[in-house]
Order: C-alpha cells, then sequence, then structure tokens
C-alpha cells in the first residue's frame, strides 16, 4: 500500500491557517444556538423600529428602540444607571436574603413537623394570594417612607414562593428513601440532613428561583414609596415627566438584570444538583 507523500512546509503552514480561520463543528454550534436564541428579540425590535419610522405608532405612546438606547445610552454615561441599578440591587437583595432566611428555616420545620405544618398552614394560605403590594399602606404605616419599607415589600414578593418551594419539595421526597434510612435507624437530623433535604434541593432552588424574580418584580412597588432612587424611580420620573422612552428604559434595565440574576441561580443549581436531569425539548 502506497504512503501518503509528506506534506511541504507552505503546505503545513496553509493547513494550520485553515485550522485557525475555520470555525469547527463545537464553534458552530454555539454560533448557531445563540443566533436561535437572539433572533425573536431582533425581529421584534426590527419590526417595532419600522413601524415607528413609518409613523404607524405614535411616537409619544411607544417611541422608536432607537430612541430608547440614545436614553439608555445617556443614563449610563452620566452615571444615572448605575447609581439606580445598585440601590435597587441592594434592596431586592436585602429581601431576598431575609425571605430565603425564614422561608428555608420555616419550611423546613412546616415540612417535616404535620404539628407545625397544621399550626401554620391557614394563617400561610391566606396571607399567600395577598399581592405585595396591597401591603404598602400598612408597611408606610408599620415602617414610615425609608429603606425598612422597600425591603419589607419585597420581602413578601420573595417569602412566599421560597416556603411553598421548600414545603413542596420536602413532601416530595421518594419515600422509599425515608424507609431505608428508618431501618437503619438514621437519626432523625440526619435523616433530615442526609435524605429528605438533598432530595428536595431542586425543588427548593425553583423556588428560590421563582422568589428571587418575585422580590425583583416587586422593587418597582416598593420604590413607589417615596424613592429617590432606583430602576422603580427611573419609571416613576418618566410616566411624571410624560417620557415614555425613560419608561421603557427602566423596564429594559428590570428586564435584563432579572434575567441575570436568574442565570446565576441557574449555575448553582447545576453546581449543587448536578444529578437533576431535565428535559430539554426535542
Amino acid at each position: 500500500m502506497a504512503s501518503m507523500p509528506a506534506r511541504t512546509p507552505a503546505q503545513n503552514v496553509a493547513a494550520q491557517f485553515l485550522l485557525r480561520i475555520l470555525p469547527g463543528r463545537r464553534a458552530r454550534t454555539r454560533a448557531s444556538r445563540l443566533l436561535q436564541y437572539l433572533l425573536l428579540p431582533l425581529a421584534i425590535v426590527t419590526v417595532w423600529e419600522t413601524l415607528c419610522r413609518a409613523n404607524l405608532i405614535r411616537v409619544i405612546a411607544l417611541p422608536a428602540p432607537s430612541t430608547v438606547a440614545v436614553t439608555l445610552w445617556g443614563l449610563c454615561i452620566t452615571g444615572q444607571l448605575p447609581v439606580h441599578v445598585g440601590a435597587s440591587l441592594l434592596r431586592v437583595l436585602e429581601g431576598f436574603a431575609a425571605a430565603a432566611a425564614l422561608g428555608l428555616a420555616l419550611g423546613v420545620a412546616v415540612g417535616v413537623s404535620t404539628t407545625v405544618a397544621r399550626f401554620t398552614d391557614l394563617v400561610i394560605q391566606i396571607l399567600r394570594p395577598i399581592p405585595p403590594i396591597a401591603w404598602i399602606p400598612l408597611a408606610i404605616l408599620w415602617f414610615g417612607i425609608g429603606e425598612a419599607s422597600k425591603v419589607y415589600i419585597i420581602f413578601l414578593g420573595a417569602f412566599f414562593p421560597i416556603i411553598i418551594g421548600v414545603i413542596e419539595g420536602i413532601r416530595n421526597t421518594d419515600h422509599r428513601y425515608v424507609e431505608v434510612a428508618r431501618i437503619l435507624e438514621t437519626s432523625r437530623w440526619k435523616l433530615i440532613r442526609r435524605v429528605v433535604l438533598p432530595g428536595a434541593l431542586p425543588t427548593i432552588i425553583t423556588g428560590l428561583r421563582i422568589g428571587l424574580g418575585n422580590a425583583w418584580v416587586c422593587v418597582v412597588a416598593a420604590e413607589l414609596i417615596a424613592a429617590e432612587r432606583g430602576v422603580g424611580y427611573i419609571i416613576v420620573d418618566g410616566r411624571e415627566m410624560s417620557r415614555p422612552d425613560l419608561v421603557i428604559a427602566g423596564m429594559i434595565s428590570i428586564g435584563v438584570i432579572g434575567k441575570l440574576m436568574d442565570v446565576g441561580l441557574r449555575k448553582m443549581e447545576r453546581a449543587l444538583v448536578p444529578w437533576r436531569a431535565q428535559y430539554q425539548g426535542g
């Protein structure tokens, strides 16, 4: 069998050059996925901009994306947007941290104890459907118009999804694992720590994700309480000045930051629950 002729130095250089400039299969796959991910938003923005430029949409009601982009850029270069976003993030993190701490502790107690469940179920089920915005008058009476009232509204928005996620996660633990642990005479605390909580972790993290999303949604309602900084303040300020571009800029900021926060929790979920296989569609 004839051997392949050796490549010349020029051919080697050409081959290395082609390997560098031609994307591999993995790079092409990533590019394809990114295109699919961005296709719908780009289509919406394109149609929106076209309708505005064709005067089919009143600019006073819905400004063009280019106008909103200019407004966002102006907020960034003047330093206003980082200040407002930082203030909102601090409030959200404070309210969410308090909700997560109480929700996890109380949720575990309710999930593992039928006595605690009977004692707290009626109160939880009555308070859970009340929207956080309905608490604003009481929050002002109790805490004034300072930061405490804003953090309280955010806390309420995050608390109930978290505690419900913890309770449901614990109650959906595979009963066979619990029985095996009892046969092995595992202590109650060890049973909770080694069997119940790991089994409930996927649902708990889902509850945390929903709670964080609700907390970020509630920041707008919370910042209606005499706020001087925050993304919600941008929206209120835009409404009072009849500037829809400022309102939409604030809305986009909320959506983008909320998405980034959810991505962070998803990465944490993959790290903490690597065994959870999710159906990705087909």
